[in-house]
């Protein structure tokens, strides 16, 4: 048998290895160098050798994969950016729909200062000419001792006898009209009602009590029918009244009434009291 008659047997298998080696994918190019001798033969045989090149995978799929992870990389940073950047315009919009907000609050409450600081001088300059026309009256009233024509039931008063104490109450309470009405206030723009009668019978030198039960206890009890201007009008009874005004003639009356109304000259019809009190 020729010493060369083992080698197909020998051949087959590394025909098959080679095989499995491409399968496997073995990459980079590598040289597989088989040698392999003969099982059998002389001893001073040569052996016999073959060298296969392994084929190389394929360079243009190993850059497609680095250019596509890349690419990944990359679209994954530019989704960050735009979603920080939609936050950051989702934030300044907010932040200037705020301040749009409170400017439009600062303006409405500005606006409403205004208007209210405006009433109030147009009020303001309304009084100090009722207050003006008041005083003038007030004025005239001292110098002729009143007028006939108020002829308030036959008083003496009404018919220009008033002596000088009682104008000045009625001269006072008279002043007083337009007033505001507050519980507890004796002046000099607000007042209740006994603190109205208080601060007028001060005009005249006499120091009434506080309240009204005490203010209608004092002086005599006169009738409606014969008042005079500067008697005191209460509403309740004399020792437990709980409203008092001043008769200043004329049928009428001058007193803080409620806070709806302030301090008014109204005809004794408008409220008829209980009874009056002559303190002067």
């Amino acid at each position: 048998m020729s010493h060369t008659a083992h080698i197909p047997s020998h051949r087959k298998p590394r025909r098959s290895a080679s095989k499995l080696a491409l399968r496997a994918g073995v990459a980079g190019g590598v040289l597989g160098t088989i040698a392999v001798a003969g099982a059998a033969g002389p001893a001073n045989a040569e052996p016999v050798t073959e060298t296969i090149e392994m084929p190389t995978l394929n360079a243009d799929l190993s850059a497609d994969l680095s250019s596509a992870v890349a690419a990944s990389a990359e679209a994954t940073q530019q989704v960050a950016l735009d979603q920080e950047l939609q936050a950051q315009e989702d934030a300044a919009a907010t932040k200037a729909a705020k301040e749009a907000k409170t400017a439009k609050a600062e303006a409405e409450r500005k606006a409403e200062a205004e208007e209210a600081q405006r009433k109030a001088e147009a009020k303001a300059k309304a009084e100090a000419a009722e207050r003006a026309s008041r005083s003038s009256e007030r004025t005239t009233l001292s110098a002729s001792g009143g007028d006939s024509d108020e002829d308030g039931g036959g008083s003496s008063y009404d018919s220009g006898q008033a002596t000088g104490s009682a104008a000045a109450i009625v001269a006072f309470a008279r002043a007083q009209v337009g007033d505001a009405y507050v519980m507890g206030s004796t002046g000099p723009n607000s007042w209740d009602c006994s603190g109205l009668v208080q601060a007028a019978y001060r005009q005249a030198g006499v120091d009434l009590p506080r309240v009204s039960g005490d203010q209608s206890s004092r002086g005599t009890s006169v009738s409606l029918d014969d008042l005079q201007p500067g008697d005191i009008l209460y509403w309740g009874s004399r020792s437990n009244s709980y409203h008092v005004a001043i008769y200043v003639g004329g049928g009428n009356f001058v007193g803080a009434q409620n806070p709806g109304t302030g301090v008014v000259e109204r005809s004794l019809d408008y409220d008829m009291p209980s009874g009056a009190v002559r303190v002067l």
